[in-house]
């Protein structure tokens, strides 16, 4: 009996290390993703300012109260704007922005293409 409640407890704990240390993975890639509106060019992360901070620490209530990943970068684009993340959404107001390094792509490739067969003619 002694032996079944101490693994029941070892179990507990290993769980709860383990989903403690979920939430701080989440909660540092979270943060990696929100630009610091204070240090411009850092992200929340790797900031240390007051709002970076403030933000760390919504992030990490925004967890405990059980929203996911995605629901958690919406409420921060709700409040400051879509510049706080650094991956923004691909909606109407970005598509430009993820489809520029793709036709910047073609057409490099177009021109390397057409000056390699002109050679070789």
């Amino acid at each position: 009996m002694k032996v079944l409640r101490l693994s029941f407890i070892i179990f507990l704990i290993i769980s709860f290390n383990h989903l403690k240390a979920n939430n701080e993975n989440m909660k540092n890639e979270i943060t990696k993703n929100l630009r610091c509106l204070i240090c411009q060019g850092q992200s929340v992360y790797d900031s240390d300012s007051e709002f970076a901070n403030s933000l760390k620490i919504m992030v990490d209530k925004k967890i405990k109260e059980g929203l996911s990943e995605k629901e958690i970068y919406r409420f921060f684009q709700d409040k400051y704007g879509e510049w706080i993340l650094y991956d923004p959404l691909f909606n109407k107001n970005t598509y430009f922005l993820w489809l520029l390094p793709l036709l910047i792509f073609l057409l490099g490739g177009a021109i390397i293409f057409k000056k390699i067969n002109k050679k070789h003619k």
